[in-house]
């Protein structure tokens, strides 16, 4: 009796023809051991990861997984023997080593499909060096049918061993054309779609996210704050008015609007500009401080960032008053 068909993986339109190279590779029997697929975040690598995973373990495969052999509807109810899945634990940010460990178990198991096993371990740069140097071996000595599938935002952050290890897929940031359709549809119109894509730097699934009602009332609230700071607000005053919960998002804000500030000082040309509804707040700004003061600015926004990724900052009030007392000072200087 034939199975009904279940809804498999998909890449995202704009990654399609990055898709179309990969299953090349797989009918030809070229694909690699491991792939190390990097993108920033919102650019919808995971959606072209879990189609390789479901094509690579399906029974059938054609242009995507058939959707209709067991291996399919495993996967598709949450569980298949020959997939294991590597993260960070709940509410930590590192991978440690015992996790991967399971790995090196895994891959030296016998499929239980007499197919491939596929492991997919992301984000890869959240492994520490304990884990990244467990994952050596498996890496070196996978065995034959074994996929590795590491997915990460910055891959300067793994280990140079690592990425050695694997072909390197990076994504580019996608033309608007190729995401434009797809971003109205679930935005409401072109309009919406052309906004939020232009903020979010060319990144389609970020788009969405800063689309969210949070997401616009944060920003909102950060487009009040610039224009008090503006005013000679106080920064402190002003900090314990923002979700400090919210510092990697109210950073992410302050790096896009510093690279639309640097933009604006350099060349003066409003073309490019993310986000173009604050040009009268950038106007202001460009003329209360220099352009290397800016460049500075953004320096210390990214390492906070950076800190703040890997756990290094336990303060994060104390870190919203130091951003908002450095961005103050050359508002008014």
């Amino acid at each position: 009796m034939a199975m009904t068909p279940v809804e498999v993986p998909r890449p995202l339109p704009w990654l399609m023809p990055r898709w179309r190279e990969l299953v090349r590779l797989a009918e030809a029997g070229r694909l690699p051991h491991a792939l190390l697929i990097s993108g920033a975040h919102g650019i919808g690598k995971h959606s072209l990861a879990e189609a390789l995973v479901a094509r690579t373990l399906c029974a059938s495969p054609g242009d995507t997984a058939c959707g209709r052999c067991h291996a399919c509807h495993m996967l598709a109810s949450g569980y298949h023997p020959d997939l294991l899945r590597v993260a960070p634990e709940e509410g930590k940010r590192q991978i440690r080593i015992a996790p991967v460990r399971e790995v090196n178990g895994f891959v030296a198991q016998t499929a239980q499909q007499g197919g491939y096993r596929v492991i997919v371990i992301t984000p890869a740069e959240a492994m520490n060096v304990a884990a990244s140097n467990a994952l050596l071996k498996s890496l070196e000595e996978p065995g034959g049918r074994t996929l590795f599938v590491l997915l990460s935002d910055i891959p300067s952050r793994l280990l140079p061993t690592i990425r050695s290890r694997c072909q390197h897929w990076s994504l580019a940031v996608p033309d608007e054309a190729d995401c434009r359709p797809w971003l109205a549809e679930r935005l409401g119109g072109e309009e919406e779609a052309r906004f939020w894509f232009r903020a979010a730097g060319g990144l389609p699934l970020r788009a969405l996210e800063l689309a969210e009602p949070a997401s616009r009332a944060l920003r909102q609230q950060l487009v009040d704050t610039f224009e008090a700071l503006v005013r000679g607000a106080e920064p402190v005053a002003e900090a314990a008015r923002l979700d400090r919960q919210s510092i990697d998002a109210i950073l992410w804000y302050g790096i896009s609007w510093l690279e639309d500030l640097i933009r604006l000082g350099l060349s003066g040309d409003t073309t490019e500009l993310r986000n173009p509804d604050l040009l009268v707040l950038y106007r202001q700004a460009v003329k209360n401080a220099r352009v290397r003061d800016w460049f500075r600015l953004l320096d210390y926004a990214r390492e906070q960032r950076r800190m703040l990724a890997q756990g290094g900052n336990p303060n994060p009030q104390l870190a919203l008053e130091a951003w908002l007392v450095r961005w103050s000072t050359l508002l008014r200087s």
